[in-house]
Parts: structure tokens; sequence; C-alpha cells
């Protein structure tokens, strides 16, 4: 499974009286293979967490208890995707900047990477990443 835009991925869902489960399995659900997992949590109101792109590392965001949305720029458009649901997952590709804005009260995200973690692996600054799209497509 080759991915190379964003998109929502809806995970198998077990319903039970008891409560629902939830399951992911790298290769299978997801378009790679989970080297890292990194949840952020307890973020004020108003604030704003990603600002980067990837070089190389592709990931799954979820929102595994309350909402968040996440705005995806490709050098070219911005697409916003709400996340409010613990069976879905936004796929994000490398060479995609992200933010995560809108954070409910106790929301917690969930981060699931094809990468371990190399500082410089990462784009940190929006100007340095236009550059490095555009470079790419010529």
């Amino acid at each position: 499974m080759k991915i190379n835009n964003p998109r929502i991925i809806e995970f198998p869902k077990i319903m039970d009286p008891r409560g629902n489960l939830t399951f992911i399995e790298g290769d299978r659900h997801i378009p790679f293979h989970i080297r890292r997992c990194y949840w952020i949590y307890d973020v004020p109101g108003g604030e704003t967490r990603g600002g980067h792109a990837y070089r190389s590392n592709n990931e799954i965001i979820i929102a595994v208890s309350g909402s968040f949305d996440v705005v995806i720029d490709n050098g070219a458009v911005q697409q916003t995707f709400s996340l409010n649901r613990s069976y879905y997952g936004l796929y994000v590709p490398c060479r995609h900047w992200r933010e995560l804005v809108n954070f409910s009260t106790n929301s917690l995200c969930l981060v699931m990477a094809s990468d371990d973690f190399s500082e410089t692996g990462y784009i940190r600054y929006h100007d340095d990443f236009l550059h490095e799209v555009k470079t790419k497509h010529v």
C-alpha cells in the first residue's frame, strides 16, 4: 500500500457493549512499518504543535481522545483535517508541512512514525520547506 497524498484511514473497529476496540497493524492498515510512536497531551488552549515537515518520515496522526485539526501544506495547497474519532488516522507523507491546532480540553494525540528520531530529518522553517519542495519537483 503506497500512498503519496494525505488522507484519512479508517481502522478496524470491534463493537462491544463493554466498550469498543480498535487496532492497527503496520504494513497492513498503514502504509509503513512503525518505527516510533509518541503522543501529545496537556496542550494549553490556543497552542499549536507541529510546525515542521520531514524529509523522509511518514506519519499517522490519531485523536485518541478529544479533537484537534491538522493543517497540511504540500507547498502549493493547504488542507485541513478535523480529527475527533479514535478509529480514524490521518496519513501524512514526508515532505508535507503539518500544524496541529484547535486542541479540545484533555485531547490526546497519538503519532506513529515510519522513521526513528533524527533532528536532521526535520525541516523546521517554512521557507526552507517551500525551497526544498520546489527544488525536489524541478
